[in-house]
């Protein structure tokens, strides 16, 4: 094993010394290996190159205070996995398979979880995809499902740093009825060129409209919106393209824990210039706290481009101390890994 400094990880990729893989055969999944080679042997005619039969998940796992190592709420992403698979036509991976996976491929590398007091944790990217040779628009006759892990630090050191955004009218995300609400590859692709023009913008993060009208806040590129308002209540938009976000729906709740009233409705984007502080949230750092959206010729500006605001810096320490077993865990979403 190379020599890791905890406190120097970014987030980015780094090999550890496996990743475990299933394979779909004739109706079944096979009992799953580990492999220790980072590479797939892939058919040129699998349906994931050629159909996009793909899709992951991102989850974490941490270890606590105590010294244990628990995986945060990652039942809700292997639903949500399910659900992406039958949107897409793949085998389903079931639920209690999806957790064993994720336990032995913890426990395969569990020195590569970071130390208590790094800030840091193990990132898991479960992934699964059409592996077998498809030239007809169908679906495969083989699915191979991963597991693949990664030590991360804290995504922001030195605090939550707010960010400016940028909204595209010249270009949506997900359409309609389309597969927005599920977490396939080709929603990342369809929004790489956005993304690409707002960074050269000055701007980390774009802001997708709803595709139909140009009219309601639907989500960032990688994350869900969340506005604070000037009396306190939490909202967040409402709409069939949304990916249902598992730390949205974390915060919701410990929203709610604080005695905050949660709103999940349609946003007009004319309401954002209201909020009294703007947050795009996600596995990979909670809640970024946004202080700038433009679109056009029009800027809103919320809260300060310094820090982030109080009702923001309350729920991302929250879910930081639940995670690391600082607070109770009131709702049990911390599962043991080993």
């Amino acid at each position: 094993m190379q020599e890791i400094d905890w406190c120097s990880l970014g987030f980015k990729y780094m090999d550890t010394a496996c990743h475990i893989r299933y394979v779909w055969r004739d109706g079944a999944w096979d009992a799953g290996t580990l492999v220790e080679e980072p590479y797939l042997n892939l058919h040129i005619a699998a349906s994931c190159v050629h159909y996009g039969q793909a899709a992951f998940e991102g989850l974490k796992a941490f270890r606590c205070k105590d010294g244990r190592i628990r995986v945060f709420r990652p039942q809700e992403n292997a639903r949500r996995m399910m659900d992406t698979a039958r949107r897409t036509c793949m085998a389903e991976f079931p639920e209690a398979l999806f957790m064993e996976a994720v336990r032995r491929v913890i426990r395969a590398n569990e020195a590569y979880v970071p130390p208590y007091g790094t800030g840091g944790a193990l990132y898991i990217r479960p992934l699964l995809i059409g592996t077998g040779a498809q030239i007809g628009v169908a679906p495969a006759n083989e699915y191979t499902f991963i597991v693949l892990v990664i030590p991360v630090g804290p995504y922001y050191k030195g605090g939550l740093q707010p960010v400016k955004a940028f909204v595209f009218d010249e270009y949506d995300r997900a359409a309609p009825l389309g597969v927005g609400h599920v977490k396939v590859a080709g929603n990342y692709a369809a929004s790489l060129y956005a993304h690409e023009r707002a960074k050269q913008a000055g701007y980390p993060v774009e802001l997708y409209l709803d595709a139909k009208e140009h009219r309601f806040v639907e989500e960032f590129a990688t994350s869900n919106f969340i506005g604070i308002t000037a009396d306190g209540r939490y909202v967040t938009p409402e709409s069939p393209s949304i990916l249902p976000s598992v730390t949205n729906r974390t915060l919701m709740q410990i929203a709610r824990d604080m005695g905050m009233p949660v709103e999940v409705r349609p946003v007009p984007f004319e309401e954002v210039a209201s909020f009294a502080e703007v947050g795009a949230c996600g596995t990979a750092v909670v809640v970024t706290p946004v202080c700038e959206i433009r679109r056009g010729g029009t800027v809103i500006r919320i809260g300060s481009e310094t820090g982030c605001g109080p009702v923001l810096q309350k729920l991302y320490e929250t879910v930081q101390g639940i995670q690391y077993a600082e607070l109770p865990d009131a709702h049990g979403w911390c599962v043991e890994a080993l």
